[in-house]
C-alpha cells in the first residue's frame, strides 16, 4: 500500500486561512457526535478503537518528524488482529482521523490529505485490499451533472463521512473556492455494496 505524501506549509499560508482552519475542526468534531448508528471517534485522541465482536483493534502510533523533514508530528493508523497479534499499516494522516467500524467489519476513516482536501476510506479487516476511495474525483463520475461545478470548480473540497447505518454510509461534502467563494455543501449517501453515490444539495458550511 503507497504511502501517502504529507505536506508542510508556511506559517503565513495557516494565518491567511485561520478562519477556515477552526471551520476545518469544528467539522471534524461534529462528524463525530451527528452519526448515531455507529459512532465515530477522532483519532489520535482516541488511541484505540475496538471491532464489536473484538476481533480486530485500530490503533494509533506517532513518529515525530527529524529536523531535516517535515515540522510536527506525523500520525499513522495501523490494524491489530487481536488473536494472533498481528497488525498491518492502514494509512497515514494529518492532523486528525475521524473512525469507525461497520457490521460487517469494514472500517471506515476520514483521512485529512494536508489543507485543501480530505476523503473517505474504506478498509476490509480481513484483507489486505488496497482501500476503497471516496473523494473528490470519484465523486465527480457519480453525482448528478448540475452539481458537478462544487467539484469542478473550488480548489477546496472536503469529504467527510459522518454516520454508518447498515449499507449506507452518510458523507458531508464541502469546500470553497473560485466558484463558490461563500463555500458549498452537499449531502451524500453512499451504498457500501453497490458503489453509487446520490448527492444534494445542503446548507453552506
Amino acid at each position: 500500500m503507497p504511502i501517502l505524501p504529507i505536506r508542510s506549509f508556511p506559517l503565513g499560508e495557516s494565518l491567511m486561512h485561520g478562519r477556515r482552519a477552526l471551520q476545518y475542526f469544528a467539522v471534524v468534531l461534529f462528524a463525530v457526535t451527528s452519526g448515531q448508528a455507529v459512532p465515530f471517534v477522532v483519532f489520535p485522541k482516541a488511541e484505540q478503537l475496538a471491532s464489536a465482536d473484538g476481533r480486530f483493534v485500530v490503533r494509533n502510533t506517532d513518529r515525530e518528524a527529524p529536523l531535516t523533514e517535515l515540522v510536527g508530528t506525523f500520525h499513522f493508523l495501523f490494524l491489530e488482529d487481536t488473536a494472533s497479534g498481528y497488525s498491518r499499516k492502514l494509512c497515514d494522516y494529518v492532523g486528525v482521523a475521524a473512525v469507525a467500524w461497520t457490521d460487517k467489519n469494514s472500517i471506515i476513516v476520514t483521512q485529512y490529505v494536508g489543507k485543501r482536501t480530505s476523503r473517505a476510506l474504506i478498509f476490509a479487516a480481513d484483507n489486505t485490499d488496497d482501500p476503497v476511495v471516496i473523494d473528490q474525483p470519484l465523486l465527480t463520475h457519480l453525482i448528478s451533472y448540475d452539481l458537478l461545478p462544487h467539484l469542478q470548480g473550488n480548489d477546496h473540497v472536503f469529504v467527510e463521512a459522518t454516520k454508518v447505518d447498515g449499507e449506507t454510509l452518510t458523507l458531508r461534502v464541502w469546500g470553497y473556492g473560485q466558484h463558490d467563494a461563500h463555500g458549498f455543501r452537499l449531502n451524500c449517501e453512499y451504498n457500501l455494496q453497490e458503489g453509487s453515490a446520490t448527492c444534494r444539495e445542503g446548507n453552506r458550511p
